[in-house]
């Protein structure tokens, strides 16, 4: 039993992860749309303010049509007593009492609802100053973290960046090297072929005065030119023309 109330206890806290994980990944999501609800109580408030303020107007029109009658009245009233009508002057003024307290429940009614009308003034003006104040507020976590996103993406992008240098560094070097091992196979091939292949032989027979070499060359060409020149002077005369 211990160990079921103990799975439950883990599967429920990796409900909790799971779900403020979701809640942080979406947190400027989320943000915006409280924005967007509480516009739409805003709105539904103003409605509300405008069927209020539709009833401070009436009862403010009751209240003059009563003041009217009162008037009106009055002047009846007045207007038995000079006739001697004193019963039907009482009739009168018992409506003027009747209008008048109808005046002074039409007057609280139209206090209650200006009072009504102010509070909720207030109270809309209030929220939308604090809703413009989230609306500035989201605008600035909304860049920040753009900036963030882009300071990751480049610093993602120079880290790829350093390791594909990195490994192409490494390339160069292995070709260098290949290079520098053929140059020195090469060199090798060159001083074996000195010592032991065919041009140590020509090495020796230079050495030795045998075969074709440049100075051997030389001394030929030169016994050539002598030889002409002594046959364009003739005995002792002047080069031929």
């Amino acid at each position: 039993m211990t160990v079921i109330k103990k799975l439950v206890t883990l599967l429920r806290g990796s409900a909790r992860e799971l779900g403020q994980s979701v809640v942080d990944n979406n947190a400027t999501r989320i943000y915006e749309q409280e924005i967007v609800d509480a516009k739409a109580s805003i709105a539904e408030a103003k409605t509300e303010l405008t069927a209020v303020m539709a009833k401070e107007m009436q009862t403010a029109r009751d209240i003059e049509r009563i003041k009217g009658e009162i008037r009106r009245h009055e002047d009846m009233a007045l207007q038995a007593l000079d006739k001697t009508e004193e019963g039907l002057a009482l009739k009168v003024a018992e409506r003027v009492a009747a209008l008048e307290g109808e005046m002074q429940v039409q007057t609280q009614a139209h206090a209650g609802f200006a009072v009504q009308v102010g509070r909720l003034k207030d109270l809309i003006r209030s929220a939308e100053a604090r809703v413009r104040e989230h609306e500035r507020e989201i605008g600035i976590a909304k860049t920040t973290e753009s900036v963030y996103r882009a300071t990751q993406s480049i610093s993602d992008s120079i880290g790829s960046t350093g390791s594909r240098l990195t490994s192409a560094r490494e390339s160069l070097d292995r070709i260098k090297k290949r290079h520098e091992d053929l140059a020195d196979r090469m060199a090798a091939a060159e001083e074996l072929d000195q010592e032991f292949g065919h041009k140590a032989l020509e090495n020796e027979l230079a050495a030795a005065g045998i075969g074709d070499s440049d100075k051997s060359r030389a001394e030929a060409v030169m016994a050539r030119l002598r030889a002409r020149r002594a046959a364009g002077t003739g005995d002792g005369g002047a080069p031929a023309a």
